[in-house]
């Protein structure tokens, strides 16, 4: 039996890696190019779909096109969900995200895209500021915001999520407090909050840096957020994950699949992966990057049906690791049957049951383990950063070295 859960991982598909512009804080692997040759593209990313479903275990397919994928046609989002249902079983009312931008949403677009097969959008709003959208080097208005929000809440009702920035720099408590009512009155039924990380080598870090933008005050930032998980409780949603809000049952299932350590694959320049080749028979999962550069990605599916730059195979403790850090970002933790699935021989209560620093941090009000599993109290949770490298540290102290295999092997490309 595999170790792995499932063994019908859930496949999520960054496929788009072009942009009009980048904006003052993306580090992300994106290109700004005036014209893209989309019929290669889309001929690449049907075929590197194709191989990598053949390759793993993967069967399942909860579906997620990020980048921008709203630049693209609708044809090329249809022509990759037709190889995936060709070569996987894509269930029935399967979700199908799309990230879109507001400045590439209307609604003819979105017409075209639902009738592809997209199900649930995620609109990159950030703001509802015109000043902080132009420091953030977005294209779009607060006004074509909300326009593009109430256009695909039309055509995706109950499946729209709203992404959303917090932790500006400048941004006053005040004036998040404000942007929150205004989000309530616009949003669906799913939002994703993150806090703005100052990225090296994007232009917003270094206008920080050099002093012509304020830096926010840490205890500003623990409490913008915490004001948000506040409000958005308070109207009717769960905090799901550490920056995830949904209510009326409207989780992400992409998000989740991450966060469960399910097997996915990644396709598209920069994508990763973590799955079981079919081949193995479900002994050993590994960790696989795409190449970057698109060109080079492209010649390299057309040569070899794939554009995997690197694989690694992941040591059971390095798994552990990975479930441990995703687990505990969900308001539901890790649970004993899924920690079983990858350590059927230590449990979760002999790993982290003893005296140790997990006994402390639950003594201290930040983690619960009981009958259910391991999480984070929800004062845990908005501190998980600062909990985590006690945690993996008795993790790697309580396993048997004898029960790990402590390598990570890169495996040669050609050896499938």
């Amino acid at each position: 039996e595999s170790p792995f859960p499932g063994v019908t991982g859930r496949g999520p598909l960054r496929s788009w890696p072009y942009c009009r512009k980048r904006c003052s804080y993306c580090n992300f692997n994106t290109y700004g190019v005036p014209a893209v040759d989309e019929a290669t593209l889309r001929s690449c990313l049907v075929r590197e779909a194709q191989t990598l479903l053949r390759l793993s275990q993967v069967h399942r397919w909860v579906h997620r096109v990020g980048g921008t994928p709203s630049l693209a046609s609708p044809g090329t989002v249809a022509a990759v969900l037709e190889a995936v249902a060709g070569a996987a079983h894509l269930q029935a009312g399967a979700e199908v995200t799309l990230e879109a931008n507001p400045s590439s949403t209307s609604t003819p677009a979105l017409a075209g895209f639902r009738a592809a097969g997209v199900n649930r959008l995620s609109v990159g709003v950030q703001s509802l500021d015109d000043a902080e959208l132009r420091m953030l080097g977005r294209e779009h208005t607060a006004a074509e915001a909300r326009k593009a929000v109430e256009a695909a809440r039309g055509l995706f009702p109950g499946r729209t999520s709203i992404d959303l920035l917090f932790g500006l720099p400048g941004q006053s408590r005040d004036a998040w407090a404000q942007r929150l009512e205004e989000i309530l009155r616009l949003c669906d039924d799913h939002i994703s909050l993150y806090q703005l990380t100052l990225e090296r080598d994007t232009a917003l870090a270094a206008q920080v840096r050099c002093g012509a933008l304020p830096t926010p005050p840490q205890d500003l930032l623990a409490d913008m957020y915490q004001t948000a998980c506040n409000v958005l409780v308070a109207a009717g949603f769960r905090h799901y994950e550490v920056s995830n809000f949904a209510r009326k049952g409207a989780l992400s299932t992409h998000n989740l699949s991450y966060w469960q350590a399910d097997q996915y694959i990644g396709v598209g320049p920069g994508a990763h992966g973590r799955f079981v080749l079919r081949a193995e028979g479900g002994c050993s999962r590994e960790a696989r990057v795409q190449t970057l550069e698109p060109v080079t990605w492209m010649r390299e599916v057309q040569s070899q049906g794939h554009g995997t730059r690197s694989r690694a195979v992941l040591s059971p403790l390095e798994q552990l690791e990975e479930l441990l850090t995703l687990g505990l970002r969900t308001d539901e933790g890790i649970t004993h049957e899924r920690w079983g699935h990858f350590s059927p021989q230590l449990s979760l209560q002999a790993v982290f049951g003893e005296a140790g620093e997990a006994r402390a941090l639950q003594q201290e009000g930040w983690l619960v383990l009981d009958s259910s599993g391991l999480r984070c109290t929800w004062a845990g949770l908005a501190v998980l950063d600062s909990l985590l490298p006690d945690l993996l540290w008795q993790l790697q102290r309580e396993l048997p070295r004898s029960r790990v295999w402590c390598f990570r092997a890169v495996v040669p490309l050609n050896s499938f």
